[in-house]
């Protein structure tokens, strides 16, 4: 029986390891007090949570029970003040989980999860504390409070209601039964997807199978199989390995099977399937919001959202598809008849559409990856992300061996300001492993506060899944994946530049459809000759990226943008189907998938294909009657670089306006507030429709 599986163990080890023998427990004694990976121990973490939730339902209990009238200062602010180990715990751990996880972590994840969902609650349903909640609000307009202390107000009265305050003892405790099986679930629902996304290889030895791959990826695939002792070449589902094999391989056959596997993760009836889960986790969010109140899970959620409600968010998504359906169905058409010319004959599939496209591109723009990837050495991109946050905000980055990682593949930095003064930890970590998820994101080990004078200063990374070096070349990236990790830096700008008081107003602590803009705005350097003159140089002859390639670039960045937007439409109106149900769903996935975005789809429907089971946004991220937020986003990041455009790239005033009221604001205030303030007026989609090519 696997160790990690009996709870007994875990109790036992908890009395064994004590706080003096526990480094999660003590201070931490490392460079800017970040986590001491190097001492930490799996075992360690199920008496850190124990001991951190000890001392947290402490903290919280000397809230609630206090003998003074309740004031601001003394419940609200106590309250947000409390839980600091417990946070400092779970911000090392669940970042693990993600980045380095093994089985003995996602077991752990398990049996700690409920721990945290408990403590929640108990917060959240103590009638006692939000009594005192409550009073502190009812007067909150006589408390002269500032912006900021208001949203704190705000948002911890409202977290209480929407957490089940106000219930009766009966909903209070299905709301916890509720809250501890969805947290439980979403947990399994990545695990799955990461067990079904590492058990997929496919190994070849015959080369002809492989005509038109180019040879680095060839490279890189003979690595992959050099690593499992395997001859020839290996691929997998990881985007760097799928992503070249779908847009190179002349082999149809092959194609088909590596889409097949991409596109039925957690659908194969096996161990790791998916779909009692999403049935489970939408039934369970709707039961949710129908206790609180609410006709449907997408109700609750977006009460605290730019959108507000289903019609803001279904206005958008059918602005948008209106202006990208026509446009998306005369793509296929010229895509179709190339694919004729070429000699194919038949219906065009999925696994022939970025084959297709990849090669009608290098026709109409003579452009593909395989002539940019010499130009974006990750370690120069690394320093051309990193120059643009100097140019633009005067911040730089030091690289220091002497902060711990979490594998040595991760490289920490610290960030100073224009001035000299410490903002942050910066960690990055590029390449794909077994222990971490698929995708790209950014999160923090611990977020920015102010306390007593002091400026706690955040621990942010950034994680990615790059094309890794090979023996013959360092890691070159694609267009693609540069354009990603401005995305992501974009998201910890937003994280090391905070500037707030309360920890759970900084940073990305901001409504879902704004938390995209500080990320998709930096996406727009990426086509600029004067910002790729800084370090597109190639990794052989140094020389700077020519200026036709960057037009080239330019003039085919609006290459299938109908397609492109009506497959993040699609994964709009999927996801709002799934949150917008009135009544419990017993049918089937798929089925209900094919109806919820029969309208965007312009291939035919692949049975063994399921995009719900895989969707780790919607069922395993937070973005559930959320996805069309990068959609409100572009809206947001297309009209503010319009700003940049129009008074200059590296233009410090208005890159001083944009950290002063969106990047160091975080979540203090509202964020058309806050975007007003920026820019002077509300964003509309014009800037959008241009840029894309479809007004």
């Amino acid at each position: 029986m696997n160790k990690f599986k009996v709870t007994t163990l875990f109790l036992i080890l908890s009395v064994m390891v004590n706080a003096q023998t526990n480094p999660l427990l003590g201070e931490f004694k490392t460079p800017h007090q970040t986590a001491p990976f190097s001492e930490i121990k799996n075992e360690h973490f199920i008496p850190a949570f124990q001991e951190a939730v000890k001392a947290g339902e402490a903290e919280v209990k000397a809230v609630a029970e206090n003998k003074a009238e309740p004031t601001f200062e003394n419940t609200i602010v106590a309250l947000e003040r409390s839980g600091k180990l417990l946070g400092r715990t779970a911000g090392i751990f669940f970042n693990l989980t993600g980045s380095e996880t093994n089985d003995e972590l996602q077991q752990i994840a398990q049996e700690v999860s409920p721990l945290l969902t408990k403590f929640q609650n108990d917060i959240t349903l103590n009638p006692v504390l939000f009594k005192r909640i409550k009073k502190v609000y009812s007067e909150k307009e006589n408390l002269n409070l500032n912006a900021e202390q208001q949203t704190l107000l705000e948002n911890t009265y409202l977290n209480f209601v929407r957490r089940g305050a106000n219930l009766s003892d009966s909903d209070k405790e299905k709301f916890r039964e509720i809250s501890t099986e969805l947290s439980k679930l979403s947990l399994k629902f990545s695990e799955n997807v990461l067990k079904e996304t590492n058990s997929f290889e496919m190994h070849i030895t015959d080369k002809s199978k492989l005509d038109g791959l180019p040879e680095s990826v060839l490279e890189a695939a003979a690595v992959t199989a050099k690593g499992k002792e395997k001859e020839g070449w290996v691929f997998d589902i990881t985007m760097p390995s799928y992503l070249p094999f779908m847009k190179y391989a002349n082999n149809r056959e092959l194609r088909e099977k590596m889409y097949l596997a991409y596109m039925s993760k957690a659908f194969k009836g096996n161990e790791f399937d998916n779909q009692e889960n999403v049935r489970k986790i939408v039934n369970l969010r709707l039961e949710m919001a129908n206790l609180l109140g609410y006709k449907t899970y997408a109700d609750y959620a977006l009460e605290q959202r730019m959108a507000m409600n289903a019609d803001g968010v279904y206005k958008l998504l059918d602005d948008l598809y209106k202006a990208s359906f026509d446009v998306a169905v005369k793509e296929k058409e010229e895509i179709k008849n190339f694919a004729e010319k070429s000699g194919f004959s038949g219906e065009i599939m999925p696994w022939d559409w970025t084959y297709y496209g990849e090669k009608l591109k290098e026709e109409k723009f003579d452009l593909n990856d395989e002539m940019l990837k010499p130009y974006f050495e990750l370690n120069k991109v690394v320093d051309g992300v990193f120059g643009l946050a100097t140019e633009l905000y005067g911040i730089t980055f030091k690289a220091n061996k002497n902060i711990p990682v979490y594998n040595n593949e991760v490289v920490p930095y610290e960030v100073y300001d224009a001035d000299g003064t410490f903002l942050s930890v910066l960690y990055t970590d590029f390449h794909p492993r077994a222990g971490k998820q698929g995708g790209a994101w950014m999160n923090d080990f611990k977020a920015q506060w102010k306390e007593n004078g002091v400026d706690s200063r955040p621990h942010v990374t950034i994680v990615m899944n790059f094309t890794r070096p090979t023996e013959t070349k360092p890691a070159l990236l694609t267009f693609s994946e540069v354009e990603t990790f401005l995305h992501e830096f974009g998201h910890a700008l937003h994280g090391m530049l905070a500037n707030t008081t309360y920890p759970s107003l900084s940073g990305t602590n901001v409504y879902r459809d704004f938390v995209e803009l500080p990320s998709q705005i930096m996406e727009n350097w990426a086509v600029e000759k004067d910002f790729l003159d800084r370090f597109a140089i190639h990794y052989q002859t140094g020389e700077k990226i020519p200026a036709e390639l960057v037009e080239k670039i330019k003039a085919s960045e609006n290459f299938l943008a109908g397609y492109l937007s009506i497959r993040q439409l699609s994964f709009g109106y999927l996801d709002m189907a799934w949150h917008t149900l009135e009544k419990p769903f017993d049918g089937n996935v798929k089925e209900f998938e094919e109806k919820a975005w029969k309208k965007t789809q312009i291939f035919p429907v692949i049975e063994q294909a399921c995009m719900s089971t895989q969707f780790g946004h919607l069922f395993s991220g937070g973005y559930a009657a959320g996805y069309y937020s990068y959609k409100w986003a572009e809206v947001l990041d297309a009209d503010a670089f319009s700003v940049f455009k129009q008074k200059g790239l590296f233009n410090k005033t208005v890159a001083g306006a944009f950290r002063k009221n969106i990047l160091e604001k975080g979540g203090t205030e509202h964020p058309m507030i806050l975007y007003k303030r920026f820019r002077g007026q509300e964003p509309t989609v014009d800037a959008l429709l241009e840029r894309s090519g479809l007004k």
